[in-house]
């Protein structure tokens, strides 16, 4: 079932049977450099991580990572959507796409969607994002999408900062 649709892609919620595309994406070198390895070394471990990531969010807060995916063909690209951290106070949005797909729009175009569902759906008054401090892909997704950049904070399990943006000038508590 279909949560958002732009003009190219559809966005739903991932199930155990989008395994093997988690399984590629978490694996990309982008993702472990920008995200982290996430413990996900064959198809049952992508299936934990969708059963306990994207599908234990929707259950709790209405919202997660959605998978990505071309509308024309239903190929996946990637995830986008809303994530609620115990580490920050507000929720965060978050996306990444398979290498092949960059550079297309996709992230801009997914991110927008899921911003705006947040917004006007969702009812959110703010939301935040984190990157990596070299990753400037996501930052300029971020910027396009209308975050701006507000400062950087220590995150448990990173090494170094990360670079914090939100959808106001406010700081972050």
């Amino acid at each position: 079932m279909s949560i958002l649709e732009t003009e190219r892609l559809q966005l739903r919620e991932l199930n155990t049977d989008d395994a093997e595309f988690i399984f590629e994406l978490v694996n990309e070198p982008a993702w472990l450099q920008n995200i982290g390895d996430k413990g996900v070394k064959n198809l049952a471990d992508a299936q934990q991580y969708i059963v306990n990531g994207p599908q234990a969010s929707y259950a709790k807060f209405g919202f997660g990572l959605y998978l990505v995916a071309l509308r024309d063909s239903g190929v996946a690209v990637g995830i986008c959507g809303l994530l609620k951290r115990e580490t920050l106070a507000d929720v965060d949005i978050g996306f990444a796409l398979l290498s092949r797909f960059c550079g297309n729009g996709y992230a801009v175009e997914a991110a927008s969607a899921v911003l705006a569902r947040g917004r006007d759906v969702l009812g959110l008054p703010r939301v935040v994002a984190i990157t990596a401090p070299d990753n400037l892909g996501s930052k300029r997704v971020l910027e396009k999408i209308g975050l701006h950049f507000d400062k950087m904070i220590d995150l448990p399990g990173y090494d170094q900062p990360s670079r914090f943006f939100t959808t106001d000038h406010a700081t972050a508590k």
